[in-house]
């Protein structure tokens, strides 16, 4: 990329068999398009080998998490949780994530997620690392929560932020950061009015690949290199080139993971 502009997907499952067929060639495409940093969240157990995996074969590009995701809560999540928890000690990540409740498709398993959610926002606090909050339907319930264990020692960002206004406030008044995807590049995305909301500061961007391909990929397989379509439609809303927006939320994810970028190309 002629113009050294490094860019930032703070929130990509890239490790997924989604990618099995050119994993290489599509992380290659990103480094190229100027995606130098790229966070990966986890699911459950059966993705930290494939995460850490990844992570180990990009270092310096590739940033890995640890945690439980919402819906990977069953019957079985107090394994899953010992097997998360192992990870802790036994590896580097740069946050819990991605954690939270997600009430999208039914409470099922809801006081189950309470529980996970409270859990891992408690090894957060322990290790003094960043959280990244998965919100699906669920703002009054992680309100709660996070108003009941206290903020004053957390920080985080809320990722995939599609929530109102009000929602973006409260939000924001917990000291947290807000991540965009590709959503508001959607045709009816409500987002526009809120992003012009978040304090450039507070302002994350990620793809969610292989979920959520911003426009003109929408329905296709999203990947770290359409973060560049997220980048120019937030800085449309906000009167900003793609650059600038590359600039403020690289900066701001160097700040919340606590990494120094300069010190890798």
């Amino acid at each position: 990329m002629s113009s050294g502009t490094v860019y930032t997907d703070s929130h990509a499952h890239l490790y997924l068999e989604a990618f099995a067929g050119d994993r290489d060639v599509m992380i290659r495409r990103a480094l190229d398009a100027g995606v130098k940093r790229i966070f990966l969240p986890n699911i459950d157990s059966t993705t930290i080998g494939p995460l850490f995996d990844l992570a180990g074969s990009y270092p310096g590009h590739c940033f890995p998490m640890m945690g439980l995701h919402p819906n990977a809560v069953k019957d079985n999540h107090q394994e899953e949780l010992k097997k998360i928890e192992s990870c802790l000690s036994r590896h580097e990540i740069v946050a819990l994530g991605e954690i939270g409740i997600d009430l999208y498709r039914d409470r099922t398993h809801y006081r189950e997620q309470m529980e996970v959610f409270r859990i891992q926002l408690g090894w957060a606090k322990a290790l003094k690392l960043p959280v990244v909050i998965h919100s699906r339907d669920s703002f009054s319930e992680i309100f709660s929560l996070l108003d009941e264990m206290g903020t004053d020692d957390l920080k985080g960002v809320f990722h995939s932020f599609t929530g109102t206004r009000q929602e973006l406030e409260r939000a924001l008044s917990y000291g947290f950061m807000i991540g965009i995807n590709g959503i508001v590049t959607f045709k009816n995305s409500s987002l526009e009015a809120v992003v012009r909301q978040i304090p450039l500061e507070r302002l994350l961007i990620e793809t969610d690949a292989p979920y959520l391909a911003p426009v003109p990929h929408r329905g296709k397989r999203n990947e770290s290199s359409f973060i560049l379509e997220v980048a120019a439609k937030v800085g449309e809303i906000l009167n900003l080139d793609a650059e600038a927006i590359a600039r403020i939320t690289t900066a701001n994810a160097a700040e919340l993971f606590k990494l120094n970028f300069e010190s890798s190309a």
